[in-house]
């Protein structure tokens, strides 16, 4: 399956940073995987490192909004029955579906950054019939750092850039969690200003 998936980001390559979007609209194709290699594009010198940043991040919009679609117009049975095709499975969906429950709207936020959880959140936003631009914003958000981070471990490593998951995963807190607690700071800000309490 990686031979695959590698043959198919290789092809991809040619369309620049619309082949990186196009990458992570497939959600069988693991961003931990596409992104650290578009780093590695950049230490290339094929593409420009905020341009990489960016397609990933719009990418990565892309595909949960595929599933929140999915969750809107098709509901719960069409989830059940084509969810394996996105490598979502019932209990995932449960799991998000309970998370939903608990935090409401920002879990299209939250939900990003929660394993077992970041891929099937947008089944419930949509199901919920969240309003969309709210859901892509939140989206964008979670998406901007975790892409951020994977694309310049992949251009600092550089021929190494396949190591850029395990360094995420021992440096991600410390790196993600500022910023999460910050976007956090401003969301819940921004409610109490508008509701006034």
């Amino acid at each position: 399956m990686e031979t695959l998936i590698m043959q198919l980001l290789d092809a991809l390559k040619g369309l620049s940073y619309f082949g990186i979007m196009l990458a992570l609209t497939f959600e069988f194709v693991p961003a931990e995987l596409v992104l650290p290699l578009a780093g590695y594009w950049v230490y290339e010198g094929k593409m420009n490192l905020l341009g990489a940043i960016f397609a990933g991040s719009i990418g990565g919009v892309l595909g949960p909004l595929t599933l929140y679609a999915l969750g809107r117009y098709g509901g719960r049975v069409a989830i059940v029955k084509f969810g394996k095709y996105f490598l979502v499975k019932e209990e995932h969906i449960d799991k998000a579906d309970r998370f939903f429950e608990k935090y409401g709207g920002a879990v299209a936020f939250l939900g990003r950054f929660i394993p077992g959880v970041r891929t099937a959140i947008s089944i419930p936003c949509g199901m919920a019939k969240m309003n969309v631009w709210k859901f892509i914003i939140y989206t964008y958000l979670a998406m901007l750092p975790v892409t951020s981070v994977y694309v310049y471990l992949g251009y600092s490593l550089g021929p190494q850039w396949e190591n850029a998951g395990e360094l995420f995963g021992k440096y991600a807190n410390y790196l993600l969690i500022p910023i999460m607690l910050l976007i956090m700071w401003i969301i819940v800000k921004r409610r109490k200003l508008k509701y006034g309490s």
